[in-house]
C-alpha cells in the first residue's frame, strides 16, 4: 500500500458567489416601500497552508478533487447571503505549487505559510445596493461571479540540512539510523529505501535534519531507477554527503568510480546541486577488506579536495567526528542566509493612460474583441434574461469608454462584438447607444409609481382643497360691499 506520495495533480474549485436579490419592501399601509434586496455572499477560497505535522501528499493522491462552498444568495428585507466557507488544505513543509505547464506558482516553506490556490467569486449586488437618485427602483440584481477552477501540481521537496546520496545498499539507511532516531527499513538488497527518510541530529548546540534519499544509479537524472523521482528532495540541503561502500561485492564497482557516477548524475540534474559543499563517507570499514580499500583511496579523495571520514554504522565508529563536521557546515550555511525581512507592501498605481480594457479586431471571426477585468466581470454579473439588467450593463460599458473605443476601432452598427475570453465570450451585435427595451417605459431604472402621490395622501389633499374652496365661497357670499 502506498504510504508516501510526493507529487500529485490537484483539481481545485473555489466557491461561486451568491446572486443578489431583486425585492421590493412590502408592508401594510406602505404599498411602495422601495427596493430591499440583499447582496449575495462571497464564495469560499481554496487555501494551501503549511503544516509541519504533515509529511506526505497521500490524502490528495486518493481524493484529488477539492471544492470550497458557494456563497448564499441575498434575500428581501436587506438580508445579505452568507459567505462560503474557505477550504483550507494542509500541505507538508517544502511543497512547491506549479501549474500544468510546470511554472512555479508558490514555494511553501515554513509553518503557517499560505497560498490561495483558487479565489472565490464575488457576491452579486442586490437591487437595494443598485438604487440611486436616477435609478430609484431597480427591477434587477447582479449575479454572483463563478469561483476560480483549475488544476495545480503539488511537489514535495524535503526540507533537510544534510542529504545522504550514493548507490543502493551503500549503507545510507544504516548511517541515518545511528546518527538519529530515525528507523528506516534496512536490508541487504538494492532499493530498500523507496521513500526519503528524515532524521534529527544533535551535535553540540547545533540541531539539524538529515535525509536519506533512495539510491542513485547511472542514468538516474534521465529517469532510471528511483533517482529522478527523489532527487528533488536534496535541492534544499546545505551539504551533500557521498556515502561510498568500501565492501561492495560487485566486481565492476569501486568507491571512486561510484563517486564519479553520482557526481555526474547530480551535475546533469542541475538545481544548483553541483555547487553544494560535500563530504565523503567511507562506510563499512569494520570489514577488513573495507578498511584496506578505504586506506588505499583516501589519499586520492583528499587530493580532490574532499573531507573524508571513515565510519562504520554497525560498529558505530567515526560517527561523532562526522556528526560535528556536518554541524559546522550547517551552522555556517545558516549564518550566510540573509535575515528574513517583513514582506513589503508594494502599491502599483494604474497608469494614467490605462483604460482598463482593450479593443481589437479579429479578422478570422470578423468581430471586435473587448478584453479587460471590469468589462469581463460586469458581463459575468449580468442576467441577460432581464432587459433592465442588460441596459445597466450597456450604461456601465458606455461610462467606461468601451463604446468610444469601438467607434475609434472602426466598428459600425450591426458589427459583432465579443466580451471575454475566446472560449467563453459573450457575443452580440453592437448598436451605438444601445436600447434595452425598458426605456420605452421611461428613463431606465425608474418606476413612475414612485413619483405618483400615494392614494391616502392624495385623498387628504383633495379634501383640504375642497374645504378651502367651500370657505372661499362662503366668504365671497357674505363679505360686505
Amino acid at each position: 500500500m502506498t504510504t508516501f506520495v510526493d507529487r500529485v495533480e490537484l483539481h481545485v474549485a473555489a466557491g461561486n458567489g451568491g446572486h443578489g436579490c431583486a425585492s421590493v419592501h412590502r408592508e401594510k399601509f406602505k404599498p411602495l416601500g422601495g427596493p430591499d434586496g440583499g447582496n449575495g455572499g462571497r464564495g469560499g477560497d481554496v487555501i494551501l497552508v503549511v503544516d509541519q505535522s504533515i509529511t506526505t501528499l497521500l490524502d490528495y493522491h486518493h481524493s484529488p478533487h477539492r471544492k470550497a462552498t458557494n456563497g448564499k444568495p441575498g434575500e428581501g428585507g436587506n438580508r445579505s447571503g452568507k459567505d462560503g466557507q474557505d477550504l483550507v488544505l494542509p500541505v507538508p513543509d517544502g511543497t512547491v505549487v506549479l501549474d500544468k505547464q510546470g511554472n512555479v506558482l508558490a514555494d511553501l516553506v515554513g509553518q503557517g505559510t499560505t497560498y490561495v490556490a483558487a479565489q472565490g467569486g464575488r457576491g452579486g449586488l442586490g437591487n437595494a445596493a443598485l438604487a440611486s437618485a436616477r435609478r430609484k427602483a431597480p427591477g434587477f440584481a447582479l449575479l454572483g461571479e463563478p469561483g476560480d477552477v483549475g488544476d495545480i501540481v503539488l511537489e514535495l521537496k524535503t526540507v533537510a540540512d544534510v542529504a545522504l546520496v550514493g548507490y543502493p545498499s551503500a549503507g545510507k539507511s544504516s548511517l541515518i539510523s545511528v546518527l538519529s532516531a530515525a528507523k528506516p527499513k534496512i536490508a541487504d538488497y538494492p532499493f530498500t529505501t523507496l521513500v526519503p527518510n528524515l532524521g534529527v541530529v544533535t551535535a553540540g548546540s547545533t540541531v539539524y535534519t538529515i535525509a536519506d534519499v533512495p539510491g542513485l544509479i547511472p542514468g538516474a537524472s534521465q529517469g532510471k531507477g528511483l533517482g529522478l523521482e527523489f532527487l528533488r528532495h536534496v535541492e534544499r540541503c546545505s551539504v551533500l554527503v557521498h556515502v561510498l561502500d568500501t565492501a561492495t561485492l560487485e566486481s565492476d564497482r569501486d568507491p571512486v568510480s561510484d563517486l564519479d557516477v553520482i557526481e555526474e548524475e547530480l551535475k546533469l540534474y542541475g538545481g544548483g546541486l553541483e555547487k553544494r559543499p560535500r563530504l565523503v563517507v567511507l562506510n563499512k570499514v569494520d570489514i577488513p577488506d573495507g578498511k584496506d580499500l578505504a586506506d588505499m583511496i583516501r589519499p586520492e579523495l583528499e587530493e580532490r579536495g574532499y573531507q573524508v571520514y571513515e565510519v562504520s554504522a554497525v560498529a558505530r565508529t567515526g560517527l561523532k567526528e562526522l556528526s560535528f563536521a556536518l554541524a559546522e557546515i550547517v551552522a555556517k550555511a545558516r549564518a550566510r542566509k540573509p535575515k528574513q525581512e517583513a514582506t513589503r507592501i508594494v502599491i502599483r498605481p494604474k497608469a494614467v493612460d490605462d483604460a482598463g480594457f482593450t479593443v481589437t479586431y479579429d479578422e478570422a471571426e470578423d468581430l471586435y474583441r473587448v478584453r479587460g477585468e471590469k468589462p469581463e466581470r460586469w458581463v459575468r454579473q449580468t442576467d441577460f434574461n432581464n432587459d433592465e439588467a442588460v441596459g445597466y450593463l450597456a450604461d456601465r460599458l458606455n461610462r467606461l469608454g468601451v463604446e468610444d473605443e469601438l467607434m475609434k476601432a472602426g466598428a459600425k452598427a450591426g458589427d459583432g462584438v465579443a466580451i471575454g475570453p475566446d472560449e467563453n465570450a459573450v457575443v452580440f451585435d453592437w448598436e451605438p447607444t444601445m436600447q434595452a427595451g425598458a426605456e420605452m417605459l421611461g428613463r431606465r431604472g425608474e418606476d413612475h409609481r414612485m413619483e405618483a402621490p400615494r392614494p391616502a395622501a392624495q385623498r387628504r389633499k383633495d379634501r383640504e382643497a375642497e374645504r378651502g374652496d367651500s370657505a372661499q365661497r362662503e366668504y365671497d357670499e357674505f363679505r360686505p360691499f
